[in-house]
């Protein structure tokens, strides 16, 4: 496929990807998008002017709204179908490349919109997927000999989180205060975090909804997953430490999560499919599952201070993972927890075996004995306001490109 839009070789976003998202267009009016290159697509404008027309189920404006909730939920027939619809309106000679009034009301240049939350999050799940971050943690904090605990290889561990705090690229985080022991103090003192960090993950989205009681299956699980995007976790270390036993994370993760702004569908991320890593012991049978489930994504993590320039810190891969998102789903289901469209679910951190792939401040220093030396002559053991940290993801494989875009978000003082 070849775009009449102009774009370069390495743009994350080529006519193979077609994410959605959501903007405010001309600072007047929200509503849903899409991207090639560096312009933005006004999809309810296309959808007036009847380029959508003929598409089974799309009967109403559902570009219009103010997430992508509502086109989502129509469900993968309706949604491949609208996706396929705009790669062939933006392939070379379509009757779209000649509509000069269309191209002129309904593409904007990327510095002309700004972007929102894509998608309303009634719930957040978040797993500890990789084993090679679990077993960094594990050798930290507990035993370095037996650093994974007995339940890690059997089930994909995870926590519900907090829907409410997570934004969107761009926003800045407040640096959180809270509870911590510092190792010397006989009790427990209240300020704000001192060892604030970053996680480096990937989240997917669900396009449906489903009872009480029903649980999905690995085999049935991509049909529920509409697409993903990079996320940051943003973790206080010393107010986790201090207070995740006996129940897990609490006020050191709910302060702020970010999101990327665009939605990968899983069709545009189907040709780097790739073999998730070897399970051993083997899994309970809800667990197994057929074919390749991951997917060879490239991460990046960049670290800016104030007034200097961007530092890359970590190079990491989402193929990593141990536990692939069907077998995330279908354990987070197996009891009869119900779903709703727009849940979202991160991966955890991820990290691989080489110390510059390692997916958080925490791992990259270890715990603080090993600063990271930054191009100004600074040196950060975990993150200081008014860094801004940037995470980008990618596949590449056969001169085809999809990418996410990135997720940028600035630490700011202590409210």
């Amino acid at each position: 496929m070849k775009s009449f839009v102009e774009y370069s070789s390495d743009s994350d976003f080529s006519i193979h990807n077609i994410p959605f998202g959501v903007a405010v267009f001309n600072k007047e009016y929200i509503g849903c998008c899409t991207r090639i290159g560096d312009q933005v697509i006004d999809l309810a404008t296309l959808y007036d002017l009847s380029y959508f027309e003929n598409i089974e189920g799309l009967i109403d404006n559902v570009f219009e709204a103010y997430t992508i909730n509502e086109f989502i939920e129509l469900g993968k027939p309706i949604t491949n179908a609208v996706r396929t619809r705009i790669q062939e309106l933006l392939q070379e000679g379509s009757i779209l490349s000649k509509d000069e009034k269309t191209i002129e009301d309904a593409f904007y240049d990327l510095d002309k919109v700004k972007m929102m939350m894509p998608v309303h999050i009634p719930n957040y799940t978040d797993f500890y997927s990789s084993i090679e971050h679990a077993t960094n943690v594990g050798k930290m904090f507990r035993d370095p000999a037996n650093a994974l605990l007995p339940n890690w290889k059997h089930l994909p561990v995870g926590y519900h989180g907090r829907a409410s705090s997570i934004v969107v690229s761009g926003t800045e985080i407040n640096r959180p205060k809270g509870q911590t022991k510092p190792a010397d103090a006989e009790k427990p003192v209240f300020g704000p975090s001192n060892q604030l960090d970053f996680e480096l993950e990937m989240a997917f989205i669900l396009n449906r909804n489903s009872e009480m009681g029903e649980s999905l299956s690995t085999k049935d699980a991509e049909e529920a997953i509409f697409g993903m995007v990079v996320f940051n976790d943003w973790s206080a270390r010393d107010i986790q430490a201090w207070e995740y036993v006996p129940l897990g994370p609490f006020l050191g993760k709910n302060f702020g999560s970010s999101i990327s702004p665009w939605v990968v569908t899983l069709e545009a991320l189907e040709p780097f499919r790739t073999a998730s890593p070897k399970q051993d012991p083997e899994v309970l049978d809800y667990l197994k599952f057929e074919g390749d489930k991951n997917y060879d994504i490239n991460l990046e993590v960049y670290l800016q201070p104030e007034n200097g320039e961007e530092n890359l810190i970590s190079e990491s891969n989402y193929k990593f993972m141990y536990w692939n998102m069907s077998q995330q789903l279908a354990h987070h289901t197996v009891n009869g927890c119900n779903i709703e469209v727009g849940d979202l679910y991160a991966s955890g951190t991820i990290s691989g075996s080489d110390p510059k792939s390692f997916g958080s401040m925490l791992e990259l220093t270890w715990r603080g004995q090993n600063p990271l030396q930054l191009s100004n002559g600074q040196e950060r053991k975990f993150i200081e306001d008014n860094d801004t940290v940037t995470m980008k993801a990618w596949a590449e494989k056969d001169g085809v490109r999809v990418g996410f875009g990135e997720v940028s978000g600035k630490i700011i003082p202590t409210v």
